[in-house]
């Protein structure tokens, strides 16, 4: 596959990311009422909430004031994605995790920039939980944010790594 080709299809998986994370915030905020509630998906496990997060993962910062919250946010979630785009354009040159992963990362990041921008906060819906235990509603790009990293993680420790072939190949 040519380089271009590969750069359109990290692109393509981060807009489907980005296009299926708006869908289902559009549709969140249309139908399910705010901090109202849940629809129950699977009982004792799974529901469907809508909340808004006004801050970053596990709401960190939702307590700073907004005119710094969101700057802050906003900025961070921009350098995050420039890097990730730079890092996606420099290094195709074949299908691999790492660049899936990157283009997962790409596709969340947009998505929940995006809220931020236009409302000052992020939609989440997806709501997790055992008994009294619960995990922190999360979204579509927050998934997707998640599985980037934890795809990058699983090729770091257990991937191929050029340098370790090289070497091991030169002692053989």
């Amino acid at each position: 596959m040519s380089r271009g080709a590969l750069r359109f299809l990290y692109l393509s998986i981060s807009v489907a990311v980005i296009v299926l994370d708006r869908l289902t915030k559009i549709f969140i905020r249309s139908h399910v009422a705010l901090n109202f509630g849940s629809v129950v998906v699977i009982p004792n496990f799974f529901s469907i909430t809508h909340v808004e997060n006004t801050g970053a993962a596990f709401s960190l910062f939702a307590e700073w004031p907004q005119r710094v919250r969101v700057p802050l946010l906003v900025g961070f979630s921009t350098l995050a994605m420039l890097v990730v785009c730079y890092l996606l354009w420099k290094t195709a040159r074949n299908f691999n995790w790492t660049g899936l992963a990157l283009a997962f990362i790409l596709g969340g990041a947009v998505g929940n920039l995006y809220d931020r921008i236009r409302y000052g906060r992020v939609t989440d819906f997806l709501h997790f939980y055992m008994g009294p235990h619960m995990w922190p509603d999360f979204n579509v790009a927050d998934s997707a944010i998640v599985t980037g990293a934890t795809l990058l993680a699983i090729d770091l420790i257990f991937g191929a790594h050029p340098a370790q072939d090289a070497k091991s190949s030169r002692q053989q």
